[in-house]
């Protein structure tokens, strides 16, 4: 009698033994010494009972693949005065010299990529050929982060006769990143490589969702020969955010997540009149032209708001048609049908907790009790499939306009269509949007300085995408003339360089 062979994932969750993580400080996995809370932490043999843990699961089955422990002030305070006393040293070295240390890292990136998708499958879910783009993705800030010699110079000024400006760029000191869990490697290089290229040190505090791969990362750029202290990693949750932020020595604070949580970050920053660029939600707009070529905008809107199980702030959520375009949406629910759960390149992973799959399931509920009309149900995705967090492509169509599905970010792979009278509809549904346009918003100014781009936000930071689906260059030029989206594409739904 013959037997399938074990698939690659469940070869990978068979040989994962779950063990318990620890702070990276000095190069060095320091036991987390928080408070005694836990009374049975997973490794007694090897970690006293002062130790608190949350189990880390993998998304695919929900088994226990590691163990995060959750960071005190201790914790926090020792990780911030390693960074400290490793930033003279750090900031005293050149640029070019900095760098040098990064071409080093982004090889060994390279070198170890499907070890560092392996644990990206593991613990986030998404499929093979996701968390490899997304390595190579994040890879490629450490590019941009290697060419800051050229990009950071300063600039020198005879403002009159003998009197020269000087226009000098200098790091802060300590800086603290906070990163979520939906791209563990890739967030996380929009600031770590920049923040130390520029003389900064770092304290990373990981998603404990998925805290495997940052946790491996750190081991890389201590192979590739960056000194002690420069980055430290410190597992945790709002406690330890909450630790870093009012740290007085930790001058930056870089965070992205929620709105909710956005928000309370910058204002506790605030508070503190520290440096905060704090990145929240989206609700992300797509809208279909009547002349827009089907096959293509068919294909493109499945990748856009499927990929990734819908869990990225660029996922389109929303399809806006111009008039009623049923071949349209007979192509997207056929395509999205066609979709099968797995983590094989093309398939469509778990979402990243049982949390996250209730939310998903509540608003698609909701939605079809007011009305909507189920045109693909994902819903049997979770009943089918009893292990793991399983939510399959949806796609609804609204005839009310008030439908929390059509307004809330839902991160899942659901698509909330409503069909507008005109394109002036469609632009005003899409500029009315709060995230990225509501007040709340108030930017008072965002600047490089040779720490990071970072910003001074009162509120938080919201991200908003518009895409336009035309054959017409003349109404690709009037949508993208009139969306106040942050990012817009033309025939591309998650427009982000590629």
């Amino acid at each position: 009698m013959s037997t399938t062979p074990p698939s690659q994932l469940q070869t990978l969750l068979q040989a994962h033994a779950p063990q318990p993580l620890q702070n990276w400080i000095d190069h060095t996995h320091i036991q987390c010494g928080a408070e005694i809370q836990n009374e049975n932490p997973p490794d007694p043999e090897s970690h006293t009972k002062s130790d608190k843990f949350l189990p880390v699961t993998s998304p695919h089955d929900g088994r226990v693949v590691s163990y995060v422990p959750l960071s005190g002030e201790g914790d926090v305070r020792r990780a911030v005065e390693s960074a400290g006393r490793a930033w003279e040293g750090w900031s005293n070295r050149t640029v070019k010299d900095r760098v040098q240390i990064l071409m080093n890292f982004h090889q060994l990136v390279i070198k170890h990529a499907d070890e560092l998708a392996d644990l990206i499958v593991l613990e986030h879910g998404k499929n093979r050929a996701e968390a490899l783009a997304e390595i190579a993705k994040g890879n490629e800030t450490v590019e941009y982060a290697i060419s800051l010699p050229q990009l950071i110079q300063g600039k020198i000024l005879e403002v009159s006769r003998g009197v020269h400006c000087h226009d000098v760029r200098k790091p802060l000191g300590v800086v603290a990143s906070v990163v979520p869990f939906n791209f563990p490697f890739m967030v996380p290089m929009w600031t770590l490589p920049i923040a130390i290229a520029t003389g900064n040190t770092m304290v990373l505090k990981p998603s404990e969702k998925v805290p495997l791969t940052m946790s491996r990362v750190m081991e890389l750029l201590r192979d590739a020969g960056l000194p002690k202290g420069v980055v430290n990693l410190v597992h945790g949750t709002a406690e330890a955010v909450n630790h870093l932020i009012d740290h007085p020595d930790v001058k930056a604070v870089t965070f992205v997540g929620t709105t909710r949580i956005a928000e309370i970050v910058s204002k506790r920053c605030r508070n503190l009149n520290k440096r905060v660029i704090a990145l929240g939600g989206a609700k992300n707009h797509l809208v279909s032209s009547p002349d827009c070529n089907i096959e293509m905008a068919a294909a493109d809107i499945v990748n856009s708001f499927s990929g990734c199980s819908g869990q990225r702030c660029m996922a389109a959520s929303v399809l806006l048609t111009i008039g009623s375009q049923h071949d349209l949406l007979d192509l997207i629910v056929r395509k999205a049908s066609q979709l099968t759960p797995g983590s094989a390149p093309g398939h469509v992973g778990p979402v990243i907790d049982s949390n996250s799959q209730e939310k998903i399931l509540r608003y698609i509920n909701e939605a079809e009790q007011h009305g909507a009309k189920v045109l693909l149900d994902g819903r049997g995705w979770a009943k089918e499939r009893k292990e793991g967090w399983w939510v399959g492509p949806t796609v609804l169509v609204h005839t009310d306009k008030g439908d929390q599905a059509l307004r809330d970010e839902i991160f899942g792979p659901v698509l909330s269509v409503l069909e507008c009278g005109t394109k002036e509809e469609a632009v005003k549904i899409e500029n009315g949007n709060e995230y990225g346009n509501a007040g709340g918003l108030f930017l008072i100014a965002l600047w490089f300085d040779c720490d990071m781009l970072h910003g001074l936000i009162l509120g938080a930071l919201r991200c908003l995408v518009a895409c336009i689906y035309t054959q017409n260059g003349g109404v690709a030029e009037w949508f993208t003339k009139r969306f106040s989206a942050g990012m817009i594409g033309v025939n591309i739904g998650v427009p982000v360089p590629r």
